[in-house]
């Protein structure tokens, strides 16, 4: 089955899920933010240990892990009754990560929309990336230096993500507005996809 989804997309300290969180809690979205499990992870199960090894140096996890995450997630939520396929739609964060990932990806998603938060401040999302990290106890976002590092790594590795959908797909947004005005400007395309 092929999932209704839109991507979040966009560099670390985007807002990416400041704006899914919202969404997510409108009737009729799931969002399914992929570093969120990730962290969810008992410290004891082999995935979480693998997921603080690749964070806390700035590179991604794998994507036969993640994909199989991802996998083993949506199922226990379509079997919760937490997502329901068949009305929802599934918002994306943090997944497809790389192009490769779309590849892979491709034959479970309908992408109807991708929403690339767009913030062209370093140093910003560097602070915003810093105060996440004092207010949600996130030790992947505290060091200055591996921050760096996911920038170079989003830059080198999940940027040509958006070469992979067609321009007319893609709704890029000014990040640095606050959450208010970045959630209207969101809205106003989901309320042109249905």
């Amino acid at each position: 089955m092929k999932y209704r989804t839109v991507l979040l997309f966009g560099a670390p300290g985007s807002g990416k899920g400041t704006q899914g969180r919202i969404l997510g809690q409108v009737p009729n979205f799931y969002y399914f933010a992929c570093g969120d499990v990730f962290r969810n992870l008992r410290p004891e199960d082999p995935l979480g240990r693998k997921f603080v090894e690749y964070s806390g140096r700035g590179a991604l996890v794998p994507d036969d892990l993640t994909l199989d995450l991802w996998r083993r997630h949506i199922q226990a939520n379509i079997l919760t009754g937490k997502f329901h396929p068949d009305h929802d739609t599934l918002l994306l964060d943090g997944i497809p990560r790389n192009p490769s990932q779309v590849d892979l990806m491709w034959d479970a998603m309908d992408v109807r929309a991708v929403l690339h938060l767009a913030c062209k401040d370093t140093e910003k999302m560097i602070a915003r990336i810093q105060r996440r990290a004092l207010l949600e106890n996130r030790l992947d976002d505290a060091n200055v230096d591996v921050i760096r590092q996911r920038f170079a790594t989003y830059d080198a590795e999940t940027r040509p993500v958006l070469d992979k959908f067609p321009r007319a797909l893609i709704h890029e947004f000014d990040s640095t507005q606050s959450p208010v005005a970045v959630l209207s400007d969101i809205l106003q395309v989901l309320k042109r996809l249905d």
